[in-house]
């Protein structure tokens, strides 16, 4: 079975997850905006997030020495924030409109490396080389730090907390919970970064060390200015 197929099932998969973490915060009894339901929404939301996606993953390659275009994760969660932001802007929305993302972002990531994972090379995902006993070889003979693997346990890791503060009805946690998860996402993949192949582009930082503390700061303004977590029982999550 090729690399490619398996990340397409693993990217499929993620995106079944990722509506599956949906319905079940609904069953919970969680009411989100409805202003992210609404289609010029989403519209904004599915063209920034496209964007991204591929201005990111190809500026890397460029950056990294190699031609072609790529996606990116973090690329796509980039766009789609300022995609969001813009549009809010434009049609008056002061309401925060995040909260009901932060689950299905940890659980899509948390699946989706793991189809970066088997795509091995091609994927250009893979981490740098090492002697810890669970390096990888990805076919080129070389053991490498599996930084996929590493990214999808830290988002796992995220998503199990989340869902034990949706449990025990943690206010501040489900009501700024796509801030957190953006904070938490920010913080590790910048770590990662240091353990990846790619061509720096300031001192020894790439260009997803400065696009991870980008969202990070974005992350830490708006948990700044977060207003207080009330109840959350019947009530939008804002």
């Amino acid at each position: 079975m090729s690399g490619a197929f398996l990340h397409t099932v693993f990217d499929i998969a993620a995106w079944l997850a990722a509506a599956v973490a949906v319905y079940w915060l609904s069953r919970r009894g969680l009411r989100f905006p409805a202003q992210s339901f609404e289609l010029p929404y989403v519209a904004a939301l599915v063209f920034g997030t496209g964007i991204g996606a591929y201005l990111f993953g190809s500026a890397n390659l460029w950056l990294s020495g190699q031609s072609g275009i790529a996606r990116s994760v973090e690329g796509a969660l980039a766009g789609g924030i300022v995609a969001i932001e813009l549009y809010k802007w434009n049609a008056g929305i002061a309401l925060r409109t995040g909260a009901r993302f932060a689950l299905p972002l940890a659980v899509g990531i948390a699946i989706g490396r793991l189809g970066c994972y088997f795509a091995g090379l091609d994927d250009f995902t893979y981490g740098t080389p090492t002697a810890l006993p669970w390096g990888h070889d990805f076919g080129d003979g070389i053991l490498r730090h599996p930084v996929q693997l590493y990214e999808s346990a830290a988002m796992g890791a995220f998503a199990l907390l989340y869902v034990l503060a949706v449990l025990n009805q943690g206010a501040f946690t489900i009501t700024n919970g796509f801030y957190l998860a953006l904070a938490y996402y920010g913080a590790q993949r910048f770590l990662w970064e240091f353990l990846k192949p790619y061509g720096t582009l300031i001192g020894p930082f790439t260009l997803f060390h400065l696009l991870s503390l980008s969202i990070l700061l974005y992350a830490a303004v708006m948990l700044a200015t977060a207003p207080k977590a009330r109840p959350l029982h019947e009530r939008a999550v804002a």
